[in-house]
C-alpha cells in the first residue's frame, strides 16, 4: 500500500487517484463481477510501489495495518509480519505514542482524512521525525472499505525549523537588551510586536501594541507633523524617519528619533515595517545649549566694535558680524551670495596685496593686512586685518577667521605726519642740499646757509663742534654741493693714524721709505686729485705733518716720503675739529700759520642740546632708515619716548640720539618704539629748558647789540664779529640766517 505523487496504490488491487477520482485496478465484467488483472500487471505495480522513496501503506477500516512496501519494512528493519496490524506503534516514540494513536482512532470514528507528525524508530535505533497523510476508500454505500497511507521523512525539516526558531529567539533576545525601542508593524499600520524596553518606556504590555496608541503619547506640537511623516513613508513604501517627543510613563516627554524600514517578499510587496525609535534626547539638549552658546556668542561678537568676518577655505565669505556689515552698508545675504564679494569693497590699489593674502590663505598661511575698505558713502576707510585659521581633526583649514580694526584715524594720522616730515625734510633738503642733514632749528639753519654759500667755491674750510654732531655730513655736502662732486671724496681721520703712519697715509711713499715699505703707495692726497680731502680731528696731526699739511695749503704740491719730486695736486682741504684750536696754539700743539690756512671760513656745529626741535625730525628720520634695515614696520614712536629724548641732553650729540635709536628699533618687536631711560647717561640725563626761539631771540639780541656799538660794522679791530669772538663770515651768516639789518645801526 503506498500513497505518493498522487498515485495510492494497493498490494493487491491498486487504486488510482488522479484528479480526484478513485477507481480500482480491476477490470469488471458485464454482469458487474470483479475480474483480477494478470499477475505481470501486478507484478509491475508492485515494483512501482517498493522502488518508490515515500513510505506506503494500507490499513483496513478497523486501522490495522494490513501492508507496508519495501520501503517502509527497511526503514523499520522488520519483516511485515511484526508491524501488522497495531504491532507498528511499538515503532513510534513513547512521547508521541498516545497523543498519534488517539488522533488515529478519532479519523476511524469520523471517516476524516488524518495527518500527524510522530517519531518513528529507524531500522538502526534512532528516532525521526515523519508526517502521515491516510485517506479513506470508500464503496458505493459510502462505506469505508481501506484506509490507504503514506509517510514522509520530515526531520531534516524539523530540524530547518527547530534552527529557525532558535535563531528567531536568539533574534528576539538580542532586541530585548537593544536599548532602543523596537517595533514590528503591518503594511497597514497594526502593531505585531514591540520589545521590553518600548513597553516599559510607555507602561504598555505586549497586547497593547496592537492597539493604536501612537499618537496618544506623541507631543502636541509634533503629532501632526510626525503623522504626516507616518503616512507618507507608508504611502511612498519607502523607509523613512523623523524626530519627535513621547511621553514617558511618568508623564515626561524625552526626543525620539523614529526610524522605519519595510521588509519585503519575493515579489517586493510589503510584509512587515519594522520601526526603531532612539532616545536623542540629550542630543537634543545639548545641540539646544550649543544654539543658546552661539547666540550668546553671536550676541557679543555683533557688539564687539572690531569687523569679524569668517570665509570657507575658498575664501567666500559665509559671516560678518554687524560692525562689518555696518561698515560696508551691505546685508551678509548679499555678502555670502556674492562669490568674489572683494573688488566691490576693497580699494583698487589695495586689491592686489588683498588677493596675494588670499592666495596665503588658501595655502594655510595666516598674517595681517592694511587696506582700505569700502563704506556706504563710496568713502574708503583703512583696516588692519588679522587672520586665523580653524582646522578639521585631520588639520585641514575649513575655516579662517579675519578680525578687523579701523584704523583710519591712526593711518590719516600717519599720513599728517609723513606729509609734515615730508614738508620738513624738503625744506631741510632746501636748506642744506644734503638728505643726510636733518633738522630745521634756528642754529642748524644757520650752519646750512653757510654751506650754501661756501660749497661753490675752492675756499678751505674749518669745521669745528663738538664729537658726533655731524662735521663729516657739514664736509660731504659742501662737496656734493660744488664743482668737484664727480671727483673723489677722501675722508682721513688724523686720530686714528698712528703719527709714524699718517704722513706716509697721507702722501703716499717710496719703495723701501722705512722698513715694510716694500712697494710704492699712492697716498690720500694723490687719490683726491681733482676732488675734495676731508681731514678729520685735525687737532691730533703730529707737527711734522702739520708743516707738510701747510705745504700742500700753500704751495698745492708735496712729496711722498722716501722721494724729493714734488707732486702737483688740485685738491680742495675741508677740515674739522672738536678741539680748541687757539688753546693747542697757546701751548706749541698747532701752528699758527696752518691754523689760519686751515680757518678761511669757519663753520661751527651746534650741539644736539641746543637743537631740541630737531630732535623729534631725527628720531623719525633713524627709526626709518634703521626699520627699512631690519625689514620691520614700527608706525609710531611712543610719546613717553619722545619726551625723553627731547630732555636728555645728548653729551654725544647726534651720533648717540642715531645709536640709541638703532637699539631700540632692533629691539622693537611691535609697532610702537620705546626707548629704556636706563640706556641714557644717568649724569646729564636731567631735564633741560628747550632752547627754540629763546635761544635765537638770545642770539639777536647780542648781535644787534654788538652792531649797535660797532655801527652796524662786522669785521676790523672795532666790529662786532671781534666783539663777539667770531670769524666775520660766520657772523655775516648769522646775520643773513637772523634777516638782521645791519645797514639801520649805521644809521644810528
Amino acid at each position: 500500500m503506498g500513497v505518493g505523487n498522487g498515485l495510492i496504490y494497493c498490494r493487491n488491487s491498486p487504486i488510482v487517484h488522479h484528479s480526484g477520482e478513485l477507481k480500482t485496478a480491476v477490470s469488471m465484467s458485464d454482469s458487474g463481477e470483479e475480474r483480477p488483472r494478470s499477475s505481470a500487471t501486478d507484478d509491475r505495480i508492485q515494483l512501482v510501489i517498493d522502488t518508490t522513496p515515500a513510505l506506503i501503506h494500507t490499513a483496513l477500516p478497523d486501522g490495522s495495518i494490513d501492508y507496508f512496501n519495501q520501503g517502509w519494512l527497511t526503514f523499520l528493519g522488520l519483516p511485515l509480519e511484526e508491524v501488522r496490524g497495531w504491532r507498528w506503534t511499538r515503532a513510534v516514540h513513547a512521547e508521541d505514542r498516545e497523543a498519534f494513536v488517539a488522533k488515529w482512532r478519532q479519523a476511524l470514528a469520523t471517516g476524516e482524512p488524518f495527518e500527524a507528525e510522530s517519531r518513528v524508530r529507524r531500522a538502526d535505533g534512532r528516532y525521526r521525525w515523519l508526517l502521515h497523510r491516510k485517506v479513506p476508500l470508500r464503496d458505493a454505500a459510502g462505506t469505508i472499505v481501506k484506509w490507504y497511507g503514506s509517510s514522509i521523512d520530515i526531520e531534516d525539516r524539523k530540524e530547518a525549523g527547530e534552527r529557525i526558531w532558535q535563531q528567531e529567539r536568539e533574534l528576539r533576545q538580542i532586541v530585548e537588551l537593544v536599548p532602543h525601542h523596537v517595533a514590528v508593524v503591518t503594511p497597514d499600520g497594526t502593531g505585531l510586536y514591540g520589545n521590553q524596553v518600548m513597553l516599559d518606556y510607555y507602561g504598555l504590555n505586549l497586547e497593547d501594541v496592537t492597539a493604536p496608541v501612537i499618537r496618544r503619547f506623541t507631543h502636541p506640537d509634533d503629532i501632526d507633523a510626525f503623522t504626516a511623516a507616518w503616512q507618507r513613508g507608508f504611502a511612498e513604501s519607502a523607509a523613512w524617519q523623523a524626530e519627535a517627543r513621547f511621553r514617558r510613563r511618568d508623564g515626561v516627554y524625552r526626543w525620539f528619533l523614529v526610524r522605519t524600514t519595510p521588509l519585503r517578499d519575493d515579489a517586493g510587496r510589503i510584509v512587515r515595517w519594522y520601526v526603531t525609535g532612539t532616545d536623542i534626547d540629550d542630543r537634543k539638549r545639548a545641540e539646544e545649549r550649543v544654539r543658546q552658546d552661539e547666540r550668546e556668542l553671536r550676541t557679543i561678537v555683533d557688539f564687539l566694535p572690531q569687523l569679524l568676518v569668517v570665509t570657507d577655505a575658498q575664501s567666500r565669505v559665509v559671516y560678518a558680524n554687524r560692525a562689518a556689515l555696518a561698515f560696508t552698508g551691505r546685508t551678509l545675504e548679499e555678502t555670502a551670495a556674492h562669490p568674489d564679494v572683494w573688488p566691490e569693497i576693497v580699494h583698487p590699489d589695495d586689491l592686489p596685496a588683498m588677493r596675494a593674502s588670499l592666495r596665503r590663505l588658501a595655502e594655510g598661511i595666516g598674517g595681517e593686512l592694511e587696506f582700505r575698505l569700502r563704506r556706504p558713502d563710496g568713502q574708503y576707510g583703512w583696516i588692519l586685518s588679522r587672520h586665523a585659521p580653524l582646522p578639521d581633526a585631520e588639520g585641514r583649514v575649513i575655516r579662517w577667521f579675519a578680525v578687523g580694526t579701523d584704523i583710519d584715524d591712526r593711518k590719516r594720522a600717519e599720513q599728517r605726519m609723513h606729509d609734515e616730515n615730508l614738508a620738513l625734510r624738503e625744506e631741510v633738503d632746501r636748506a642744506s642740499m644734503f638728505e643726510e642733514i636733518v633738522g630745521a632749528s634756528p642754529s642748524l639753519r644757520a650752519v646750512l646757509t653757510s654751506v650754501a654759500q661756501v660749497a661753490p667755491t675752492d675756499s678751505t674750510v674749518l669745521i669745528t663742534g663738538e664729537t658726533g654732531t655731524g662735521k663729516e655730513l657739514v664736509a660731504r655736502a659742501i662737496h656734493k654741493r660744488s664743482s668737484r662732486a664727480a671727483r673723489a671724496f677722501m675722508s682721513v681721520n688724523c686720530a686714528a693714524i698712528p703719527p709714524t703712519l699718517i704722513a706716509s697715509d697721507l702722501f703716499g711713499h717710496e719703495k723701501g721709505a722705512f722698513t715694510g715699505a716694500l712697494q710704492r703707495r699712492t697716498g690720500r692726497f694723490e687719490l683726491a686729485d681733482g676732488g675734495t680731502i676731508f681731514l678729520d680731528e685735525i687737532g691730533d696731526l703730529p707737527p711734522d705733518t702739520q708743516i707738510a699739511l701747510l705745504r700742500v695749503l700753500q704751495e698745492r704740491e708735496f712729496e711722498r716720503v722716501g722721494s724729493t719730486r714734488p707732486i702737483k695736486v688740485d685738491v680742495r682741504i675741508i677740515a674739522a675739529t672738536n678741539r680748541d684750536l687757539k688753546a693747542a696754539i697757546e701751548r706749541d700743539t698747532f701752528r699758527t700759520d696752518l691754523f689760519y690756512r686751515l680757518n678761511v671760513f669757519p663753520i661751527e656745529m651746534p650741539p644736539l642740546r641746543e637743537r631740541v626741535s630737531d630732535i623729534p625730525l631725527l628720531v623719525a628720520y633713524f627709526v626709518d632708515r634703521y626699520a627699512r634695515q631690519a625689514g620691520k614696520t614700527i608706525r609710531r614712536v611712543d610719546k613717553r619716548t619722545l619726551d625723553l629724548v627731547k630732555s636728555y641732553r645728548w653729551p654725544g650729540n647726534v651720533r648717540e640720539l642715531q645709536n640709541v635709536i638703532e637699539r631700540a628699533v632692533i629691539i622693537c618687536d611691535s609697532g610702537t618704539l620705546t626707548v629704556d631711560p636706563h640706556w641714557l647717561s644717568r649724569e646729564t640725563a636731567k631735564p633741560v629748558r628747550p632752547l627754540g626761539d629763546e635761544l635765537t631771540a638770545r642770539e639777536r639780541q647780542m648781535i644787534e647789540t654788538a652792531l649797535a656799538e660797532s655801527r652796524g660794522r662786522v669785521s676790523g679791530p672795532t666790529g662786532a664779529a671781534a666783539k663777539l669772538g667770531l670769524h666775520p663770515s660766520t657772523l655775516d651768516s648769522k646775520i643773513r640766517a637772523l634777516r638782521i639789518d645791519r645797514h639801520r645801526f649805521k644809521r644810528s
